[in-house]
C-alpha cells in the first residue's frame, strides 16, 4: 500500500483528525513526518520526542480501538511554502457519549517535503473557559 501524499497541510490535518477519529495507528503515524525531531504533547502529558516516543504513545493511546467523535473548531492559520500552524479548539469525545467534551486548545504544525505536507508537532491542552478566551470572530493576535 503506498502512503498518502497531503498536498496542502489541511489536507494533513483533517487525515490527522480522521485518524484520530477512528482510533486508526497505521493511518495516524502516515500523517505525522519520518523525521525524528518531531513533537508530541498529550493533554496533561508529557512532552514526548522523536518518533519511537510519538508512535508508542499513539499505539497506547488507541490501543482500546475506541470511536470517537471529534469536531475542530476555531482555526487560525499561519504559515508559508514549507512551514504551517494551526491553533485549533478540539472537541474528543467517546463515541455514544452524550455529554459535551470539555474542549481543548490545539496547536499543529506542519512542513512540507518532498513527501508532501506531514505532521512534526502536536500540542493539545486544556481550554479554560471559553467566554473568557474571545470567542468572538473578530481579529486574532497569535504571539
Amino acid at each position: 500500500m503506498s502512503k498518502p501524499v497531503y498536498t496542502t497541510a489541511l489536507e494533513a490535518e483533517a487525515a490527522f483528525y480522521d485518524a484520530l477519529a477512528r482510533s486508526d495507528l497505521e493511518a495516524m503515524l502516515q500523517v505525522w513526518s519520518e523525521d525524528d525531531e518531531v513533537v508530541c504533547i498529550h493533554p496533561d502529558g508529557a512532552r514526548l520526542v522523536g518518533l519511537r516516543a510519538v508512535h508508542e504513545a499513539w499505539r497506547q493511546l488507541f490501543s482500546g480501538g475506541a470511536r470517537l467523535t471529534v469536531s475542530v473548531s476555531q482555526r487560525v492559520a499561519t504559515g508559508n511554502s514549507l512551514l504551517a500552524t494551526h491553533n485549533v479548539i478540539e472537541h474528543v469525545a467517546v463515541a455514544g457519549d452524550d455529554r459535551l467534551p470539555p474542549p481543548m486548545v490545539a496547536t499543529n504544525v506542519y512542513a512540507s517535503g518532498p513527501h508532501g505536507w506531514k505532521m512534526i508537532m502536536h500540542h493539545a491542552s486544556p481550554a479554560p473557559e471559553m467566554q473568557h478566551v474571545g470567542m468572538h470572530d473578530g481579529p486574532r493576535i497569535v504571539h
